[in-house]
C-alpha cells in the first residue's frame, strides 16, 4: 500500500471530519513519512484527490498546514494535563499514574504528528513556533509538579530532565513496529515510564 492510500485510509477512518481536516491528516502522514521539503502541496492534493491548487481555499500554505497539525495537540495535551492534575488533587502517585495513561494514549494514537513534532517544527515561522514551544513549556509544568510533590526535595530543573526523559520514552511509537499488538505495547510504555519516573 502506497502512503498516498495509506492516507486516504486514515482521513476515511474514524468519526465524520471536515474536508479541511481529511486533508490535514493527509498532509501530516505525507509529511511524517517523507519530511517536510519532501512533500509538495500537489503531493497533498494528489493523495487528496484534488488538485494543488484547490488545498489553498482551506489552507494558505504547507507551513499553515504544520501548524494547524501542531498546535491543537499541543493544545489538547495541556487541556488533557490539567484534567488529570485536578482528577486527583491530593493523590501524587495516582495523577503521574492518569499522566502517563493519557500520554501513552496520546502517543499511540499520534505517532505521524509525534515524528513531525520531533523533525519539523524548526519548519515554522516564529510566531507558531513560539506557541507551540509555550503550550509545552506548561504541558511540562503540570509533569514537574507532580514529580517534585513525589520527590520531595527535588529541585524543579532535575523533574523537568525526568519529564522530558519520559516523553521520549512515551514518544518512541513512531519507531515502534508492529510486532507487539497495541494493547501489550500500551501496557510496556506504561511501565517503563512509571518506573523511571518513581526511580
Amino acid at each position: 500500500m502506497t502512503v498516498e492510500q495509506q492516507a486516504r485510509g486514515a482521513a476515511g477512518a474514524g468519526r465524520r471530519r471536515s474536508r479541511k481536516d481529511e486533508i490535514l491528516e493527509i498532509a501530516v502522514g505525507l509529511f511524517a513519512a517523507r519530511g517536510y521539503h519532501g512533500v509538495s502541496m500537489d503531493d497533498i492534493g494528489a493523495a487528496a484527490g484534488v488538485t494543488g491548487p484547490a488545498l489553498y481555499h482551506h489552507f494558505a500554505g504547507k507551513e499553515a498546514m504544520l501548524a494547524a497539525a501542531l498546535i491543537p495537540v499541543c493544545e489538547g495535551l495541556l487541556v488533557g494535563g490539567r484534567e488529570r492534575a485536578a482528577g486527583h488533587p491530593d493523590a501524587s502517585r495516582e495523577v503521574l499514574e492518569s499522566l502517563i495513561d493519557f500520554h501513552v494514549e496520546f502517543a499511540l494514537a499520534n505517532p505521524a504528528v509525534i515524528a513531525l513534532h520531533l523533525h519539523e517544527l524548526d519548519r515554522l515561522p516564529e510566531e507558531p513556533r513560539r506557541r507551540i514551544r509555550r503550550l509545552q513549556r506548561l504541558y511540562v509544568e503540570e509533569w514537574v509538579t507532580v514529580l517534585t510533590a513525589l520527590h520531595p526535595g527535588m529541585p524543579d530543573g532535575e523533574a523537568r530532565v525526568l519529564a522530558h526523559a519520559a516523553f521520549g520514552l512515551m514518544n518512541s511509537t513512531p519507531f515502534l513496529g508492529g510486532e507487539v499488538d497495541r494493547r501489550r505495547r500500551a501496557e510496556l510504555l506504561r511501565g517503563a515510564a512509571l518506573a523511571a519516573l518513581l526511580a
